[in-house]
């Protein structure tokens, strides 16, 4: 890539991606109305693999060498999917609110760099740790001066912090493992198997029934392209292109955004603490993303 579109690319690819990665809550609260959580996702999973499969056909892209490779795409797969996608979702059905949910999945970048010196071997500055300790107290704020007074049923904080969890271990193993096949074609085998981890627990634990409306099919698609495809391409992008950590960072600015998208659209009203709070969040990401 030039030397001019990698720089473009710098500029603008991490705002596009903290965009799109807010939209996932909005998309959630205008979905799940309509569907068990699990059974909203494997309609999203098929109708991304509907897309992915054969556009990785037309284009050739690169499929894994072997099982071992593989392997670790499915792995990645069915954490950043499954493991992520599920608990979340699971966690707004089951009453949390999407606040408490940000803030809880929020807490992903410090516990991404924190293990990023041991598993990738990467040296995250003391500046880096200040910017990540900023952003924890900035996602803390925003967050609580709506949602301090919610009780969530423990069900529903469990499945957050299954979700945190995940994104955190499969931001790492796409980190080490996740560029050995072409990017179509490594989607097509994450997705699949996201999957078949989530389809057997769904048909245990859900009627799968949907409601058809307007509102969930318009949900359902932006959930497919912007967030499964859009989104998830951006981060594996970023991610072969940058540190975890750095890269992580970027999701200290999803709380607030969604936050502001929340009171843009459903009138949800922002106090001087949320405000504070979110300024300290883009700090934050400033200081663990500046080289």
């Amino acid at each position: 890539m030039p030397n001019r579109t990698r720089d473009l690319f710098a500029l603008i690819a991490p705002s596009v991606f903290v965009f799109l990665w807010s939209t996932g809550f909005i998309g959630s609260k205008l979905g799940l109305p309509y569907a068990e959580p699990l059974t909203f996702l494997l309609l999203r999973f098929a109708l991304v693999l509907l897309l992915l499969v054969p556009a990785a056909l037309a284009a050739k892209s690169r499929w894994p060498a072997g099982l071992p490779q593989g392997g670790h795409l499915a792995v990645t797969g069915m954490l950043l999917h499954g493991g992520y996608l599920g608990g979340v979702f699971s966690a707004i059905s089951h009453g949390v609110p999407a606040g408490i949910v940000s803030l809880i999945v929020g807490l992903q970048p410090l516990l991404t760099a924190a293990a990023a010196g041991a598993v990738l071997g990467e040296r995250v500055t003391p500046r880096q740790w200040f910017g990540l300790a900023v952003g924890v107290v900035g996602v803390a704020m925003t967050v609580s001066d709506k949602t301090a007074w919610l009780a969530p049923s423990p069900a529903g904080v469990a499945a957050a912090i299954i979700g945190l969890l995940s994104i955190t271990a499969g931001t790492l193993y796409q980190k080490r493992h996740g560029a050995s096949a072409g990017m179509l074609a490594g989607s097509v085998i994450q997705f699949a198997a996201a999957t078949a981890l989530l389809l057997p627990i769904a048909l245990l634990t859900e009627r799968m029934e949907v409601r058809w409306t307007g509102q969930f099919v318009f949900a359902l698609s932006w959930l497919v392209l912007a967030l499964s495809l859009g989104a998830i391409t951006l981060l594996y992008l970023l991610l072969r292109r940058g540190e975890a950590a750095r890269v992580s960072s970027l999701f200290y600015a999803t709380p607030p955004t969604t936050a502001v998208m929340a009171w843009c659209l459903f009138g949800e009203r922002l106090g001087p603490l949320a405000w504070t709070g979110m300024a300290l969040a883009v700090a934050g990401v400033w200081l663990a993303m500046r080289r």
